[in-house]
């Protein structure tokens, strides 16, 4: 159950609401209150979350960008967690999430509901226009549902997150989580059944079950970064961008990994 400190910080973010209360998004504080205390049991008890460099954080719009991993969504809802938990102030932040994920049952009202939105420009540009931080995995899916083989490797990044930062004028945060691909490794993508659902991928992990294993998370922030030029440059131009900051995550991951002495703890 949460302090009443706790959800006055909540509160203190709250958004403006219609009279069905949610914000044009669909977010609802209300509904965030009562979703967000199993989150952040997750983030205390389960995961153990360890937070570097949340002070790197700058004030207003940002876009945060980090690796992505683990079957399920966990790295983005942990470093939601860090920043009420840890940011000081309190932030809270946008994550973007697949197209396909309003085609899911219950999901999709859900991830509104909770503040997350189908990352398209436009949304994205709305909310940096309105100084939200927003998080963004350029990997996508193919980051999430990488093999076992793979993990700590990133996979290649997406050009839409440097020309909406060019666009609008806004800092980039790197992000690194590290323990997120040990929470449910997979071991092989059975390529015919996600077809069949219309799923990007249907990884199996050695439990079967969609269930992350206790893996000690560690999430890094770095130095924000600040790039010029144009939107609409050439994509050879905008990749030389995105190497740098895709080149820090990885140094962070690197280093991340090294330094921790065991998955659990």
């Amino acid at each position: 159950m949460m302090g009443s400190a706790f959800e006055e910080k909540i509160a203190a973010l709250s958004r403006t609401e219609n009279e069905y209360g949610v914000d044009p998004f669909g977010f609802s504080l209300d509904y965030s209150l009562s979703a967000v205390a199993p989150i952040i049991w997750m983030y205390k008890h389960y995961h153990r979350v360890e937070t570097f460099g949340i002070r790197n954080l700058p004030k207003g719009r940002v876009l945060l960008v980090s690796n992505h991993s683990g079957q399920l969504p966990m790295d983005g809802a942990m470093i939601g967690a860090a920043m009420l938990l840890e940011g000081d102030p309190p932030r809270s932040m946008r994550a973007m999430v697949e197209k396909w994920m309003p085609s899911l049952p219950w999901v999709s009202t859900f991830m509104a509901r909770v503040g997350q939105i189908v990352g398209t420009p436009e949304n994205c540009r709305r909310l940096l226009e309105n100084e939200e931080a927003i998080l963004v995995f350029p990997e996508g899916t193919r980051g999430l549902n990488k093999l076992w083989a793979k993990r700590y490797q990133l996979q290649e990044f997406g050009l839409g997150f440097m020309r909406l930062a060019l666009e609008t004028n806004t800092p980039i945060v790197p992000v690194a989580v590290v323990g997120a691909e040990e929470q449910a490794p997979s071991i092989m993508d059975l390529k015919p059944v996600a077809r069949l659902l219309g799923f990007p991928a249907f990884p199996v992990t050695p439990t079967g079950l969609p269930i992350p294993l206790p893996t000690r998370y560690r999430i890094y922030f770095g130095a924000p970064l600040f790039f010029t030029g144009r939107a609409d440059d050439e994509d050879a131009e905008l990749e030389k961008k995105v190497k740098v900051v895709r080149a820090g995550i990885q140094t962070m991951l690197d280093a991340g990994v090294k330094a921790r002495k065991h998955v659990f703890w």
